[in-house]
């Protein structure tokens, strides 16, 4: 399945037990097959990377990469059970993050859904706990 379609990006963050959620709807472009999902789009002023263009790749429902290219750059890798270390790019400067990945969930093609459940560190202290789910308001599968 490769179209474009307005997608809802829900971001959870828990950061020292205080929890804060933001919802983003986007124009995106989905190429999903049986094992891999990749949905890019552009950034705007309300993620705060206005000029970039966000690309996520889901490859096997195990790991994932989130490329960010454009007035800010960022290239981070999530895989289930592993912590990678990766450059994430902010208006004010690069930081090198932990990223420790304890859920994938791609079933864009079963009901136009992505979750990805991950814990954020810098300088090994823990950052914060993140929830992103990425779904297809207008799924219509097939």
């Amino acid at each position: 399945m490769k179209k474009n379609q307005i997608i809802s990006l829900l971001s959870v963050q828990t950061e020292d037990g205080e929890r804060t959620e933001s919802e983003l709807f986007t124009n995106a472009v989905l190429n999903c097959t049986k094992n891999n999902s990749t949905i890019t789009y552009e950034d705007t002023e309300a993620t705060g990377f206005e000029g970039s263009v966000t690309t996520i790749k889901i490859i096997n429902g195990r790991e994932a990469t989130i490329m960010r290219t454009g007035s800010s750059n960022s290239f981070l890798t999530f895989e289930i059970g592993k912590k990678h270390y990766c450059q994430y790019g902010t208006p004010f400067g690069m930081l090198q993050m932990g990223i420790y990945t304890h859920a994938i969930e791609d079933t864009i093609l079963e009901n136009g859904r992505l979750y990805m459940k991950y814990t954020l560190d810098v300088n090994a202290s823990t950052l914060s706990d993140n929830e992103i789910t990425i779904t297809i308001p207008d799924f219509r599968k097939g």
